[in-house]
Order: C-alpha cells, then structure tokens, then sequence
C-alpha cells in the first residue's frame, strides 16, 4: 500500500461497510419548539463520591528506548511508554491528577468512556487546558467496563506519547478466560509532529489537492517496541488467554493477525459483542478489540500488525508456550481467509433510543480543503470554524457520512456510544472513494461534545464539529 490511504475496494472488503446510496448533501432543520423532538434526559452527572482509586500522572519530558539501538526523547506521562495502565473495577470512582510539567498546557481525554462533560478533556470545548505548572483533577465514575485509552486531546501532543490503556474489568464477563494482555499499537515518530503546510510531513502519498500524507514515522510498534525488539506474552497450553487490542496510533490503520491461532473477537471498542471467529481484523485510529484465543498450538508465534496506510515494517510481539525453547524463531502469519467484518459483529445488548426512524438526520461529507493549505473538513467547513450540530436531548441522532476524499477517516463521537449496523461502538472507519457510513446514538448526555476524525493530522487541520445540545 502506499501512504496515500487504502484504495476503496480494499477498505470496503477490510471493514465490511458498503455504500449505502446518494450523498444527500444537507442537515435536518435546527431544532425547534414544535418539531415533536426533544425529551427530558439528566446527563452524566459531575462525581462527588470519594474516589475509589487515585491516580497521580505527570506529563513530562523523558526518553524512550523502543528498540536496543534506538532512543528519543519525547514527552509521556510518568516517565513511561505507554504511559501507565489504570484498571478500576466496573462502577468504581476513579480519580486523576493531571500534574503538567511540560513548557505547553495540555488535557486528558478518556476515549470512549461518556464522562461527565467538564472532565472530557477537550481544550476550549470541555475544559480549559491545564497550563504548564498547575495541575488538574479528573474525577469519573469508571462505567460501563471495557477496554479504553487516555492521551492529550491538545494538538498533536498524542503523536509524542501521551497516551495509555484504561482498563475497566467488567464484574461478570461474558467470556471465560485464564490471562489477559493489554496490546498497544501505535505509530513511531522520532521528532516534533508538526503538519504539512508546517513542512513537518515528508514524501510519499498522492499529494494534490484531495491525497493526503502520512508523517516520516521510523517504524510501527506494540507495547511501546519495534519490531525487532518484540514483546512477549507467555502462555501456557490449554490457556484462554484475552488479548485487549488498542489503536493508539494517531495516523494508521492495522490489519492484525496472531500466527497459528484463530481469534475469537469478543468486544468492540470495550462493549460485549456475540463472540465471533476471525484469523485478523483491521481497526482505525481510536478503534479496540478484544479477542480470546484458545492456547492449543505450542511453540512461538508473532503477532503481527501491519500499516494498511503505509509502508513500514509491520509491527511484532512474540506469543511464547511455556513448553517452548525460547530460542526457536517465532513462525509469522499465514496470509488472512477470514477476516472481521463490521457486519459479523452482534452486540449483547442493544443501545437504547435508537429504534424506529431518528429525530434528526445530519448528512455530513468529509473531504480535503479546496485550497492549497493542508486543510480537511466536513461539509465544507475546519474546525474550530464551523458551525455545530445542534440537537435536543432525548432524540434519536442519525449521522450519515460519504467520505469524497480517497483516504480513510476513523471517526469519534465524545460523550456517547453509536449504533452502527448492529454493533455498539465509539469509533468507525469511513472508506474513502465515497465511502458512507450511518451511525445512531441517543441525545442522553446533554451538553457541548467534540465529533472528529482520530487520525490525529486530519482533526488538526480541521476534520471535527461541535454537537451541540440546545433546548
């Protein structure tokens, strides 16, 4: 693939969405007093309880060394790479405190969890940025359970290492399993982010006016290592062993596979789904899975994540029997023949609101600006320049978007989790090539929330819009 973006075929085959007809181009009407929408919803509510976990971090300068020979210095939290795992039992109070020691203001951000709105972490929408020096408390009740990440929602500061897993054990799974690894992919950059019209990206991808680029990233990694510095996850034959599967990257998308063994995908950014087997699944920026995979195939087997949208080697940790002579050379996977659809997914529970036609209809078209700055927009419009999507609470939001552009765009909704098909999820990929995609959710968490692509670059220059709730 080159670093232009997945061509259409190829996406449409990978996630199993389709178009889905005409780009209607336009909004239902703002919401008014006697359009027969709006009903009395209470959004989350600010958390008062005592904590029952706390937590410190520290956003600071440090150096990371993902292989033996290679290190940079960039910025984490705690000093470390990915930044510190936070586990908290399902409902349980989890409390934050944010200490910037870094020379700019930044936040946090808890992706995929629907916090109350002031500790959404989204700078000059949610919450004022934490100014170097001072330090800010976020305080959550840690529901529903699932596999989750923090990182800096300011500017490109994800693209430095400020990111982490959050991790919310559910107190009845719907799975059995014996051990449990958290996997974190992410993209490698070794200098300052900065954007194209920044001069900050170099070569490759279509360019023009609707191509985009990918940065110079020095390689894709798993657990904060490269490849040829793989992690290890041991396993014990006859092991179900639950692999957490994070996209923290801010520009890729991983089509990943683990030699020797099929995977049962069990969950979908976090929330429970009928268990389903596949030999790999391709997930966006922002985008998780959980699989189980069943320990019956002793030896040592790579777990592979490959960039669909780029050309560096794909990433690699090491699935290692304890029966095994750990010298033995780690067998790589055969090529996919049954790869996760977002079809394939059928949740355990179904999203309440959502049945029957929507209140409100937003047809949305994401595409490159028509001008030579490194721009890209919805429906025309960048961010913070564009005007919000105002709903009311209680209705059922339909959002329906055709991506013009050639790239794909892993779209993101704050406060909220969406129906798309019969999957429950927080994050979706939109094909390029007039890729469409609908997506439902229900107006229960009024407030102002922050709706963007999570390819870190593209809600930089501009792809992301405010919805807002109005009376």
């Amino acid at each position: 693939m080159t670093s232009s973006g997945l061509s259409r075929r190829k996406i449409l085959q990978l996630s199993g969405i389709s178009t889905l007809g005409a780009l209607a181009g336009c909004a239902s009407p703002l919401p008014g007093t006697d359009d027969g929408g709006g009903r009395a919803v209470t959004p989350r509510p600010t958390v008062t309880a005592d904590p029952d976990t706390s937590v410190s971090l520290t956003a600071t300068s440090g150096t990371i060394r993902p292989a033996s020979d290679t290190s940079t210095t960039t910025w984490l939290y705690d000093g470390q790479y990915p930044g510190p795992e936070l586990r908290v039992q399902e409902g349980d109070v989890l409390s934050v405190e944010l200490a910037n020691d870094l020379q700019e203001e930044t936040t946090i951000h808890w992706h995929g969890i629907p916090v109350a709105n002031p500790v959404d972490g989204v700078p000059n929408v949610t919450q004022e940025p934490v100014a170097s020096g001072d330090t800010f408390t976020y305080k959550f009740r840690a529901e529903p359970a699932g596999t989750y990440f923090y990182h800096s929602h300011v500017g490109l500061q994800l693209d430095r290492g400020l990111l982490g897993p959050l991790i919310v054990e559910e107190r009845d799974p719907h799975v059995e399993y014996d051990r449990e690894y958290v996997v974190v992919l992410d993209d490698y950059l070794s200098r300052e982010p900065r954007l194209p019209s920044d001069g900050g990206m170099g070569g490759g991808g279509m360019g023009g006016m609707m191509g985009d680029v990918r940065p110079p990233y020095e390689g894709l990694l798993i657990n904060g290592k490269l490849p040829e510095n793989p992690p290890t996850f041991d396993v014990t034959e006859g092991d179900r062993v639950r692999f957490r599967f994070v996209n923290a990257s801010s520009a890729t998308v991983f089509g990943v596979r683990i030699a020797g063994h099929e995977m049962s995908v069990t969950h979908a950014d976090g929330q429970p789904v009928e268990p389903v087997g596949a030999d790999s699944f391709v997930f966006g920026a922002g985008e998780r899975y959980d699989v189980v995979v069943e320990a019956t195939n002793p030896g040592r087997w790579f777990v592979q994540a490959n960039a669909l949208d780029g050309n560096e080697p794909p990433a690699r940790a090491v699935v290692e029997y304890e029966s095994t002579d750990g010298s033995i050379t780690p067998q790589p996977p055969s090529s996919s023949s049954n790869r996760l659809q977002y079809g394939d997914l059928r949740a355990r529970s179904s999203l309440e609101g959502v049945s029957g036609d929507p209140d409100r209809t937003f047809d949305l078209t994401l595409s490159r600006g028509r001008n030579q700055s490194y721009t890209w927009t919805i429906d025309g419009q960048a961010y913070p320049d564009a005007d919000p999507l105002q709903i009311r609470p209680g209705e059922h939001v339909r959002i329906r978007m055709t991506n013009q552009s050639p790239v794909v765009h892993p779209m993101h909704l704050h406060g909220h989790f969406f129906q798309v098909g019969n999957a429950i999820k927080d994050t979706v990929i939109v094909p390029g090539h007039r890729g469409q995609v609908t997506l439902d959710f229900h107006a229960d968490n009024p407030d102002r929330w922050l709706f963007h692509c999570h390819n870190l670059y593209h809600l930089d220059a501009g792809m992301a819009r405010v919805v807002e709730y109005v009376e």
